[in-house]
């Protein structure tokens, strides 16, 4: 039985003693509470709002809610913690006692900020660094023991879109985040989820190229997160606007799922939970 659970991919996350079961995959609905987000229907600017939005995407049938209030797009403006800090720690105290229910992840490159909005409410850590931005963060992250989402990218949101290079992207990724899983599992960080970082620091090609081989990502056996949701690398090879984005980001979460993805992270929770509810009438 030992070697049967080796050899099996990690289906479950320990949330604050919980198990949360990941065997069938999971939605994640953004919630920025920024100003300058790419896609302007995602910002959301006070509490009463941001608890609108929650509960919607609670009815609709998402599992986590990711508030991040730091804008990551290309070329987006740097703040300071403590900015970031006061944008986020009111959301997150409203929605824990209004929404007991729901499973708050940060997106937060800071380990300030991950500390104190888990001391606040929240639940998960969602680094699109993964440490590369805070050298505290995988020690607070163990110091913590919440799961803890990290990414790959290449550069940071200011320049991480002027002229990003591998020698080959999905093995350049694969080998950053191998690294990275060595160093979290050494400091006992158990419940871990990957993202290849869709958008940050690749081109329209090594996007696909990516997504493409995104089964190659199962070797890990740890949970996938994918977030496609009305990104360049849909909407440019289109020729139409993140706002008219969203059948295309159905079509990559398809594929995304169909290549073991187990969460999407995305703007709109009803379609993409209608996605996996589909998908998994498949045999894959």
């Amino acid at each position: 039985m030992a070697e049967k659970n080796f050899f099996e991919p990690k289906q479950s996350l320990n949330i604050k003693g919980k198990i949360f079961d990941l065997s069938t995959p999971k939605v994640m609905g953004i919630l920025n509470i920024t100003p300058d987000s790419f896609y302007n229907k995602s910002r959301t600017t006070s509490i009463d709002d941001a608890l609108r939005k929650a509960e919607q995407f609670l009815n609709e049938g998402a599992s986590f809610i990711d508030i991040g209030g730091y804008s990551s797009r290309p070329g987006a403006l740097d703040i300071s913690a403590d900015e970031e800090l006061s944008r986020l720690i009111p959301i997150v105290e409203a929605i824990s006692k209004s929404l007991p229910e729901a499973i708050i992840s940060i997106d937060t490159f800071r380990a300030k900020v991950a500390d104190e909005t888990i001391n606040a409410g929240a639940h998960i850590i969602n680094d699109i660094s993964a440490g590369d931005l805070d050298a505290e963060m995988f020690n607070t992250v163990a110091k913590l023991q919440v799961p803890y989402i990290f990414m790959h990218m290449q550069g940071k949101p200011q320049n991480m879109q002027q002229n990003p290079q591998y020698e080959n992207v999905v093995l350049d990724v694969i080998d950053y985040l191998a690294s990275k899983v060595a160093q979290l599992k050494a400091l006992n960080v158990h419940d871990i989820i990957l993202d290849p970082g869709f958008g940050f620091g690749k081109t329209i090609e090594h996007n696909y190229q990516l997504l493409n081989q995104l089964e190659d990502f199962k070797i890990f056996k740890l949970p996938v997160l994918a977030g496609f949701s009305r990104k360049g690398m849909i909407h440019k090879v289109l020729g139409i606007t993140a706002e008219q984005a969203l059948n295309g980001t159905t079509v990559l979460n398809t594929i995304a799922l169909q290549k073991g993805a187990k969460i999407l992270r995305v703007h709109d929770v009803k379609e993409a939970v209608e996605c996996i509810k589909l998908v998994g009438k498949l045999v894959i």
